[in-house]
């Protein structure tokens, strides 16, 4: 099937497609007019790709997954190597929560003190801004 065959049965644009080739992803074949050509088995490769990126994970993640991936959704078969990938993918994602976190907290400080202050008008009594 072509690429707009497979962007149509599986949802992913063709630009998504051609990403996912350009990562390592995605092989499809080359006809003879120079058109990509795709097999069955790559409605499947798209739907787990889909499936991963869905989980947070980065194409150079998925590109290590894929190899333990069967089924749709995917199951990951639990090999050390992968186990490993996951689990800092997950101390990443940890981390960057905790970061929101924080920032959201400070955010809503400040927010909390102008309240607290008032200030019907902008600027400042008194403050003028440069022009």
């Amino acid at each position: 099937m072509r690429i707009g065959e497979l962007s149509r049965r599986t949802g992913a644009n063709a630009h998504q497609l051609r990403y996912y080739e350009s990562q390592g992803l995605l092989e499809p074949a080359r006809g003879a007019n120079g058109y990509r050509e795709y097999d069955e088995s790559a409605l499947l490769r798209v739907k787990q790709i889909r499936h991963l990126l869905g989980a947070g994970l980065s194409s150079e993640d998925i590109a290590y997954l894929l190899p333990c991936a069967t089924g749709e959704a995917p199951e990951l078969l639990g090999c050390p190597e992968l186990l490993a990938a996951m689990r800092s993918r997950l101390r990443r994602l940890d981390d960057q929560m905790e970061r929101l976190a924080h920032s959201r907290e400070a955010l809503t400080d400040y927010i909390e003190a102008a309240e607290r202050v008032g200030g019907e008008s902008y600027p400042p009594l008194g403050l003028t801004l440069p022009a």
